[in-house]
């Protein structure tokens, strides 16, 4: 009978859906409800605020528009125009520049520097011919032998000239004596530039290379130029020469010009004591140089054999006797 006690209107306290546990729980738990759910909480922008950079207080500047900088078809061809043109005045640049070189080379020597002598000014048409310079190019102990030469040099072709002056006025006293003047102006044209080239370089040339063959050459010449002096000292008449001889004869007809002559011959007696003198120094430097005849005969030999002028007509010559054998046979 107690199963008929219980109501049976009452609800059954398991039929609340709310007193179901997992629903309990849920509403008894702290976890803030869906609906308020701040997804922007408070205490992450707090710092947010002390690290705010302040706006910028500088004037508003209004925004500028950049224009292209990309070049139009014209500009373009211009640059290159003007780049084509700085090319050939570089190209034109460099030319004259190897024009100037070449000259500069082809007006230098053997030695590969640029000739000073004779010192002539920059602006003459004539160029210097020959390279000279005692300290670089001579040993110191025949330097001063080598100097005497040239100053040798230089006093005959100063003589040479005094020596036109002197028959000059002799032909003006008297004018048979006009082969006389013709001569000397013969003997200054031929003798002054040939004793330097015939007896001066050749010596020049033998000190500085220590050449027999140049010894040799300046003997054989400068011997010939003693014989020369010594004439001219002596002065026969109508050779053009105002010798001993030729100026005692002009003292008879004009006293002036007979003493200008008189100087001339004592000029020309001391080219010819000094030309017997240096002639000796040369000889008895040669000596101390051991050269010899048989190393001049053997420089002579490799000269000729190694010139181009040399090869170049024995291949000739060669070609020549070689064409003429093959039409004979």
């Amino acid at each position: 009978m107690s199963g008929f006690d219980s109501n049976p209107f009452a609800e059954p306290a398991n039929d609340n859906p709310f007193n179901d546990p997992s629903v309990t729980q849920v509403t008894t738990s702290n976890i803030e409800p869906v609906d308020q759910y701040n997804p922007f909480p408070a205490h992450p922008t707090d710092n947010l605020a002390s690290r705010t950079t302040p706006a910028s207080t500088a004037p508003y500047q209004p925004a500028v528009l950049q224009p292209s900088t990309e070049p139009s078809p014209q500009a373009t061809a211009a640059a290159a125009q003007a780049n084509l043109l700085r090319q050939q005045e570089e190209l034109e640049r460099k030319a004259a520049e190897l024009d100037r070189r070449e000259q500069e080379i082809q007006s230098r020597g053997p030695t590969g520097k640029e000739n000073n002598w004779p010192p002539l000014p920059k602006s003459f048409p004539i160029k210097p011919c020959f390279y000279q310079d005692f300290s670089e190019e001579i040993p110191p102990e025949s330097q001063r032998v080598c100097k005497m030469i040239y100053y040798l040099w230089m006093f005959n072709c100063v003589t040479l000239f005094l020596n036109l002056l002197a028959c000059l006025a002799f032909f003006i006293t008297d004018a048979s004596y006009g082969v006389d003047f013709g001569l000397s102006i013969l003997w200054l044209i031929l003798f002054a530039p040939c004793s330097f080239l015939c007896w001066y370089r050749p010596i020049y040339k033998a000190f500085k290379t220590d050449s027999s063959f140049s010894f040799f050459f300046f003997f054989f010449v400068f011997f010939c130029q003693v014989v020369i002096f010594i004439i001219q000292s002596v002065g026969i008449p109508k050779w053009g020469n105002s010798g001993w001889i030729t100026a005692f004869t002009a003292m008879s007809v004009n006293k002036a010009a007979g003493a200008i002559m008189m100087i001339v011959a004592i000029l020309f007696t001391i080219c010819a004591v000094l030309s017997v003198v240096l002639l000796k120094m040369v000889h008895g430097i040669y000596r101390r140089t051991g050269a010899s005849f048989q190393m001049a005969q053997q420089e002579f030999s490799q000269g000729v054999f190694t010139s181009r002028t040399f090869q170049t007509a024995a291949a000739g010559a060669a070609s020549s006797a070689a064409q003429g054998a093959f039409q004979r046979n």
